[in-house]
């Protein structure tokens, strides 16, 4: 196979984004065959623009036709195991937009059909993984650099989303639609940095509140409590209705601290592990020297593209995945246990009873009480990369 052949499944605001970078040729050894949509007014717009792309009004269609050699699944949440579960049993590679899944029980699903088909790549749309900030960061705390993790911190408030955001579409910020609000949507990309940097934690507890700052039924502000094994502790706080809004990560060691906010990386490095001055030190109000350093890092250029060409080039020439579909999981786990805790109004332990919490999903789904009123977007928001 001298280039690979891929179809995308699902034509709403990211597809048609991945569809416009693949025909732009910013993917090496990549040609965009089909493209599949529901919508035929979609599928016409495109077929004007796009030209000599075979078209398809259902996956099934796509997966069967033999024009690919791999699939991009861009459709609502709820639909992504059954898109990439099909594409799988037809033999085909995927790569997914994230979450993997709406939930962890059907994220354990979906990824049990490709281990069935070990010799398919799957993939996951992660692309905060291809961002050099995030690996000099993961490189840093790898090398032991920063000594053991103590504390993590991740205030991420910049997500603001007006009303008109969640009547663009039916699916959004339901039960049924999405699976939850700005966890599972938003930051599914910080909740994966989060455990690619540090690790999953051992426990969560979760203080969500549903609609907020919208007229929806799922979460739009978040502040959750997380505990590793070793010892370490983390929280994490997000909305989708604060303005002006906070990026500010935060990862302290024994060796130092991380600081990421504004654009920029900082690196403190304590003269001597704090715990040994914990130890060694003779005088009651000792202070620990730290020098503090500015890591540079350009921004990926196109982080989405840069995780397609991984993923074509894992296909093609055998090379390790930067954003492996079965590591979706975790984000997916998190986003779930952050929830679930908060309406049990209890600490959660991971790993999450994924059976428990579809059990609970459903319930809401089934007692939702939800009338979504859908709204005409103005302007076009294809070229945005946040859903």
């Amino acid at each position: 196979m001298k280039a690979l052949r891929l179809g995308i499944i699902g034509l709403g605001n990211i597809g048609r984004f991945h569809a416009g970078y693949a025909l732009e040729g910013k993917v090496a050894r990549c040609k965009l065959t089909a493209i599949c949509s529901r919508n035929a007014t979609t599928i016409a717009d495109f077929k004007a623009k796009a030209g000599a792309i075979q078209t398809f009004a259902t996956e099934q269609e796509l997966i069967r036709s033999g024009a690919v050699d791999a699939v991009l699944v861009a459709t609502p949440h709820w639909q992504h195991p059954a898109s990439g579960v099909a594409a799988f049993e037809a033999a085909l590679h995927v790569i997914v937009e994230k979450p993997i899944a709406a939930h962890k029980a059907d994220a354990e699903r979906f990824i049990a059909a490709q281990q069935r088909r070990s010799k398919c790549v799957f993939g996951v749309m992660s692309q905060f993984r291809a961002e050099p900030r995030y690996q000099k960061m993961r490189q840093l705390i790898q090398s032991g650099a920063l000594g053991a993790i103590v504390r993590v911190s991740w205030i991420n408030t910049d997500w603001f989303r007006p009303e008109a955001y969640y009547t663009s579409s039916e699916w959004r910020a339901t039960w049924r639609g999405e699976g939850g609000g700005v966890l599972i949507n938003q930051c599914l990309h910080n909740l994966d940095m989060l455990q690619w940097l540090v690790g999953m934690p051992t426990s969560v507890r979760g203080f969500c509140k549903f609609g907020r700052f919208h007229d929806i039924e799922v979460e739009d502000d978040v502040t959750a409590y997380f505990e590793w094994a070793s010892g370490a502790t983390g929280t994490f706080v997000s909305s989708t209705g604060e303005a002006p809004g906070t990026n500010r990560l935060e990862i302290a060691g024994t060796r130092g601290r991380l600081l990421l906010e504004n654009g920029k990386l900082l690196f403190t490095v304590n003269e001597m592990d704090a715990v040994e001055k914990c130890k060694s030190a003779d005088q009651p109000f000792a202070k620990l020297p730290a020098t503090t350093q500015e890591i540079p890092f350009e921004n990926a250029p196109h982080a989405h593209a840069a995780l397609l060409q991984n993923f074509v080039d894992a296909i093609l020439d055998g090379k390790e995945l930067l954003s492996p579909g079965a590591e979706g999981i975790h984000a997916v786990e998190l986003a779930n246990a952050i929830v679930y805790s908060s309406l049990l109004e209890k600490m959660v332990a991971l790993p999450l009873d994924g059976a428990a919490w579809e059990g609970k999903l459903n319930e809401l789904i089934s007692n939702s009480q939800m009338k979504k009123v859908v709204r005409a977007v103005t302007g076009d928001v294809a070229s945005s990369f946040k859903r």
